[in-house]
């Protein structure tokens, strides 16, 4: 949700105009009645607040799940994106085999929801700081179990290749080094830099914000937006 944002929030708005919002069924936004949470629907939620707030180009980041609806935005607007940022999100699904797929999807969708999703979570967070790794968990079993079943599927099968492809401008990942291996993000295009941000977990953000705050900078420096 976009208190997870905070520190960034606070620390961009002294120079520059920045935005967050909660993707729908998170935080303070409504799930939606049709139970559509597709990538490229979530990415029509991201048009629809940029549209609204009057922003003709921005530079867009988005961490985990949300990197994944940025950069179907960006494949779908590639000219309204100035640069995309993505924070430790998954990388090529193709490559993880279709039978594991299938039994985490049933898995999940069974009696045994509670136990896979906290097990998964606590594996993501292993490296956080105490504090942040409570706050994380809170927030996750908050989530409906039809959001968060519906955002795996539309994780486990989407590929970020084609909207990466129409995509032209600056990107950036900033993953945690669990995430860098032959099949992350970073992999999938000669052209796709990348920071390793180390002792943190996945939502290294929030660990380290300090860090995570001067690589921001650094690649705003280098892109030319409206502010």
């Amino acid at each position: 949700n976009t208190t997870h944002w905070s520190a960034q929030l606070e620390h961009l708005r002294k120079t520059r105009r920045a935005i967050a919002l909660d993707l729908r069924g998170h935080g303070l936004s409504q799930p939606p009645k049709d139970g559509d949470y597709r990538l490229v629907s979530q990415a029509g939620d991201i048009d629809a607040v940029v549209n609204k707030a009057g922003i003709k180009k921005f530079v867009l980041v988005g961490h985990s799940m949300g990197g994944s609806v940025a950069i179907a935005y960006a494949g779908l607007h590639p000219d309204r994106v100035a640069g995309l940022l993505i924070v430790d999100s998954g990388g090529d699904p193709k490559q993880f085999p279709e039978e594991q797929k299938q039994q985490i999807v049933k898995a999940m969708e069974s009696d045994a929801y509670t136990d896979v999703t906290e097990s998964y979570w606590k594996q993501l967070l292993v490296g956080s700081d105490h504090r942040i790794a409570e706050r994380i968990m809170k927030d996750m079993k908050s989530m409906p179990k039809e959001m968060v079943v519906s955002q795996v599927k539309e994780l486990f099968w989407f590929d970020p290749v084609p909207a990466l492809s129409r995509y032209h401008g600056p990107k950036l990942s900033v993953i945690t080094p669990v995430n860098d291996t032959e099949y992350s993000l970073h992999k999938l295009q000669p052209d796709f830099p990348h920071v390793v941000v180390t002792g943190t977990g996945h939502w290294l953000h929030m660990d380290k914000p300090e860090e995570f705050n001067r690589i921001l900078d650094e690649f705003l420096s280098g892109v030319e937006v409206s502010k």
